[in-house]
């Protein structure tokens, strides 16, 4: 079920990216407020690692988890939440893909 592994990063204003805390990603998956089925395939796995089923939509997950974190003041104000999918390498083994754009 979980076939993805996410990497969830907090951006600061300045560019410099830190893995968010697992408690602030567990947060948002115990308490999801989106009422959204697709959030049902999510796992928090570490600091900066959500593991996710593929029909999790990175964008809306991106948004949603920003959304989540700024209503729970985990993120200043210019601070942003970044995804990515990390790219499986030699069967479980993962390693970060850059970021889109």
């Amino acid at each position: 079920m979980f076939v993805r592994k996410i990497a969830v990063r907090r951006v600061d204003a300045e560019g410099q990216a830190q893995p968010c805390p697992l408690a602030w990603i567990d947060n948002f998956a115990m308490r999801n407020f989106t009422n959204d089925a697709v959030f049902d395939d999510t796992l928090p796995a570490a600091d900066g690692l959500l593991e996710t089923g593929a029909r999790v939509p990175l964008e809306r997950l991106q948004a949603a988890l920003e959304d989540w974190f700024r209503r729970k003041s985990y993120l200043k104000a210019g601070d942003r939440v970044e995804v990515a999918e990390l790219a499986r390498q030699d069967g479980d083994q993962a390693a970060c893909s850059p970021p889109p754009g």
